[in-house]
């Protein structure tokens, strides 16, 4: 069974993190890199955008998480951090996991089990000091609580198996909070664990961190400090880093148009092309009167031109895909060509205007009473860009659409509390796992469900699949909630993006994972040559 298979790598690779790489390290210096948008808080758990993730990562620890160094994550790939090891129970409905006893907290206080107990009480609303946002609350609805047993050990204890459970806690959004440091304090000068300490967080300025020189990892981290700069113009952000001002850009930040600039500018930038595994998809508010008829959110999805936003916005190195990643990068995602029996993903574009276009005379639009809206994003290009173009494919069909782009701080909580009509979103994964994907993004009344999509008979296939242990079958149901939300336009997936990471010759020893950009920024075995 795989879920013995991962407990008993787990004992033998429980130092695994720790082991030198076979490069001839070198320590000092600082990591410098742009940002183009500031995150509304340093705190994790509240939330949702990388650029609060990408830095703050280095901060913490998890219990577990993937590996570092292998670009893949998959249940094969997670790792002891503050634990030590885990075992689950005979029955998959308790992991007890053996906490390392030397970690203490940056401010020199220890690391115990009652902060893990804290964190995930905390998570699902059970202790006085609440989150302002809770995106991943609906992570661990299937949690039924959290035991200490004693200062070194702690169980989690579930309603019903949960294989991927350890995959949840194994994703970069899922570090360890202090017992005695509140959500407050959290958001502005988090206290961590990790090979980091936050030295300054100024808002639409920058972040710095600097090196934790008591790490309970010997010798780790190599860097001296990591710094953030925020630059909102991404011409800007190339001319900085050609000049050698930075060491590398914002991770997956340069789009494919954006990196021949860079590398007229920078010959000798060592660049990877990644996928980016959130999915742009257009985002309809169901609790809207109009919107709230499933024939016209029919006609919208029918409208969608997945291949021009490829051609247009990735020179065609972009991937059509459903809404889990597509493979080879994705784990769980359809191959081609059952994704091509998927309604709305036929190559037929103009028989489905065609369709789209009678939808729209059915409910009273046509070419003389066209159907005036407001599409909301975020405004940054990875968002504003596709919002563009998806504005632009629905004039097709009737609807025309003006441009609403909000700053990242306010994006997210108005879409959260669902102020907005139509919107163009990505869907921030944090992990390639039908169980993040689902419980976060379309059960009923998750946080993170922005369109309001509800049924019970989706939500009972998704608790299904998630306590399937084995994979091929869970792969199968995977793909058939898939269709299911295909065929409800639950949140029609549009397209995965391909973009790059550059970096100066000097960065020595970053692995860019292929299907998570949430989940490998701790940064402590990353140095300069």
């Amino acid at each position: 069974m795989i879920i013995r298979a991962i407990a008993t790598a787990a004992a033998l690779l429980a130092g695994a993190l720790a082991a030198p790489s076979a490069l001839a390290q070198k320590s000092g210096g600082f990591l410098r890199m742009p940002a183009s948008n500031s995150p509304a808080s340093m705190s994790i758990h509240e939330e949702s955008t990388r650029f609060a993730v990408t830095p703050a990562m280095a901060v913490f620890n998890n219990l577990v998480l993937f590996d570092q160094h292998i670009a893949q994550n998959n249940f094969d790939t997670i790792r002891p951090e503050l634990a030590e090891s885990w075992a689950w129970n005979g029955e998959g409905t308790a992991l007890t996991f053996k906490l390392r006893s030397e970690v203490k907290w940056h401010d020199g206080k220890p690391f115990t089990a009652a902060d893990v107990k804290c964190t995930w009480d905390m998570l699902a609303g059970k202790t006085n000091d609440r989150l302002r946002i809770n995106p991943r609350k609906s992570w661990y609805r299937n949690l039924e609580e959290v035991a200490a047993n004693g200062d070194h050990e702690v169980t989690f204890r579930l309603k019903r198996p949960q294989p991927s459970l350890l995959a949840l806690l194994a994703s970069g959004a899922s570090p360890v909070y202090p017992c005695h440091v509140s959500p407050t304090q959290m958001r502005q000068h988090p206290i961590g664990t990790g090979p980091f300490k936050l030295v300054e967080f100024k808002p639409n300025e920058g972040i710095k961190l600097t090196k934790n020189r008591d790490y309970w990892k010997p010798g780790r981290p190599y860097l001296d400090g990591i710094e953030y700069t925020i630059i909102a113009n991404v011409s800007t952000q190339v001319l900085a880093f050609a000049a050698g001002k930075f060491d590398m850009t914002f991770p997956y930040g340069v789009s494919i148009p954006v990196l021949r600039e860079l590398k007229s500018q920078a010959p000798q930038a060592e660049c990877e092309l990644t996928i980016d595994n959130g999915s742009r998809t257009m985002i309809v508010n169901r609790s809207i009167p109009l919107f709230d008829n499933p024939k016209l959110r029919r006609a919208m999805a029918l409208a969608l031109d997945r291949k021009a936003f490829v051609d247009i916005l990735t020179e065609g190195q972009g991937s059509i895909g459903a809404t889990m990643l597509p493979p080879p990068d994705g784990i769980w995602g359809m191959p081609p060509e059952i994704l091509a029996t998927m309604p709305g993903y036929d190559a037929d574009v103009a028989k489905r205007r065609d369709e789209a276009r009678n939808v729209m005379q059915q409910i009273g639009y046509g070419p003389d009473k066209r159907l005036p809206l407001t599409v909301t994003t975020r405004n940054i290009p990875g968002y504003r860009d596709p919002a563009v173009i998806m504005i632009d494919q629905l004039k097709e069909i009737y609807i025309d659409g003006t441009l609403d782009a909000v700053d990242t701080a306010v994006y997210f909580p108005k879409v959260l509390r669902k102020d907005y009509t139509v919107g163009m979103a990505i869907t921030e994964t944090a992990l390639d796992d039908p169980d993040q994907m689902f419980f976060e993004n379309y059960v009923c009344g998750a946080e993170r469900n922005y369109t309001g999509y509800c049924n019970p008979e989706t939500d009972k296939l998704i608790e299904r699949q998630s306590a399937e242990a084995n994979i091929e079958n869970r792969r199968q149901l995977v793909w058939e909630i898939e269709r299911k939300l295909a065929e409800e336009r639950a949140r029609p997936v549009i397209f995965y993006t391909r973009a790059a990471t550059c970096r100066q010759p000097r960065v020595r020893n970053l692995v860019l994972m292929v299907n998570s950009l949430f989940n490998g920024w701790r940064f402590e075995d990353v140095w300069l040559d």
